[in-house]
């Protein structure tokens, strides 16, 4: 086996890591446990977390931060503030550095690259300008940041979507580059043998009647995602019993609440707060019969995709970036954006346990790949980068490769 040494170090950058959790967080988790078994070498550079230690067998180098407003808790970076995280990464030497997001960690991404003179990969993850619109009255504001988010991407070597329709986002922001397609992956998994047990278990775990389907969202509580829309259209099925669970946090979600409250739901729908145990999370996922995505502002979550690897078919809109991979039917429900429309596409499926359980085993299989499997992948189009940009460079060896 290649000693670990003998790596080049890849160093991995996100605005958000765990313990403050989103789907690209669980991404660049997922790509530094894979990274770090197959090449011994990574880092990830995030913002501190308040009070939180790092305990992981890779390097974690957190830097100063401050809560970002109204968007609790994500934070907001300020390394150049932070002597001691300066002092620290300057004796890093990295053979990559991959930007998960074009802010604070990726400015220092970008510094590294540029003084170490090493590749920069650049993901596009999410739709910015929808972010700041949410919170910015300002429209020339607003453009000024998309434009700084554009020249960040044009000054990576290499820029990476999750998804083909993403590339449409971050052209229709002014890019004119090229753009690569790496998929997200998923940590979760079920075999189709055990998932009859396992998801039978898992609704008796959280009380859920059997002639009950259960419904749930997982992801941030804001409005962009489209959630007042949801809660609506489950108001608007009377003809089934249901259960609705929602589990995550974020702004929207005391607004979210007093419209369940107003709308009579809440003896239906469950607010559970934030699930960062892993296996908890699981037993929702394979507990649930539908997942309720009505979002068009995502571009390809992950949470669909962990729906998908536990059996757990979603539904979506029409023409939203999430339902281009799917087939209708197949691998997952589309409805027309329509409140009344998405209303009657669930409780037409969910009359129908068998389809429901069909449409999701076909999902697992359609949607799903391993984050080890991906890690895989990732390494190969390091390296191509790696040898693009420097011939002589040394190259990322994955541990036991080079006796095979």
């Amino acid at each position: 086996m290649k000693d670990e040494l003998d790596n080049p170090r890849i160093g991995l950058f996100n605005d958000v890591f765990p313990p403050i959790m989103d789907g690209v967080a669980v991404c660049v988790e997922n790509y530094a446990h894979w990274l770090y078994h197959k090449t011994g070498q990574v880092s990830v550079i995030t913002p501190q977390a308040p009070n939180h230690i790092y305990d992981h067998p890779y390097e974690v180098l957190p830097y100063f931060s401050l809560p970002v407003p109204q968007r609790k808790p994500y934070r907001m970076g300020l390394a150049r503030l932070d002597r001691h995280f300066q002092q620290t990464v300057r004796r890093r030497d990295f053979g990559l550095v991959h930007a998960h997001c074009p802010f604070s960690s990726g400015k220092v991404a970008r510094r590294i690259a540029r003084r170490q003179q090493i590749p920069l990969i650049a993901t596009f993850h999410s739709k910015y300008r929808d972010d700041f619109r949410q919170s910015i009255p300002s429209d020339r504001v607003v453009n000024h940041i998309i434009k700084n988010v554009v020249s960040f991407f044009e000054a990576a070597d290499e820029v990476w979507v999750p998804q083909a329709a993403v590339a449409d986002v971050l052209t229709s922001y002014g890019y004119k580059g090229a753009i690569e397609v790496v998929p997200n992956g998923s940590d979760l998994k079920i075999a189709d043998a055990d998932y009859q047990q396992v998801h039978t278990a898992a609704r008796a775990e959280l009380g859920i009647a059997p002639e009950e389907p259960l419904f749930l969202f997982v992801g941030q509580h804001i409005l962009q995602k489209n959630l007042p829309f949801l809660i609506e259209a489950l108001s608007l099925i009377k003809d089934i019993p249901f259960q609705m669970r929602f589990v995550g946090t974020g702004y929207a979600e005391e607004q979210l609440k007093t419209q369940v409250t107003r709308l009579g739901l809440q003896n239906k729908v469950k607010f559970m707060g934030p699930i960062y145990v892993r296996e908890d999370l699981k037993t929702y996922y394979a507990a649930a019969d539908l997942f309720l995505f009505p979002s068009r502002y995502d571009n390809a979550p992950l949470v669909m995709r962990e729906a998908a690897a536990m059996h757990t078919p979603s539904v979506l809109l029409a023409g939203s970036t999430t339902a281009d991979i799917v087939t209708d039917g197949s691998d997952a429900f589309v409805a027309t954006d329509d409140l009344r429309a998405f209303a009657s596409r669930i409780e037409e499926v969910a009359q129908d346990f068998q389809l429901m359980a069909t449409v999701g085993a076909k999902a697992s299989h359609t949607l799903v790949r391993s984050w080890e499997d991906i890690s895989t992948e990732v390494i190969d189009r390091y390296n191509h980068v790696i040898h693009r940009k420097n011939p002589d460079a040394q190259l990322i060896i994955p541990h036991g490769a080079n006796n095979q």
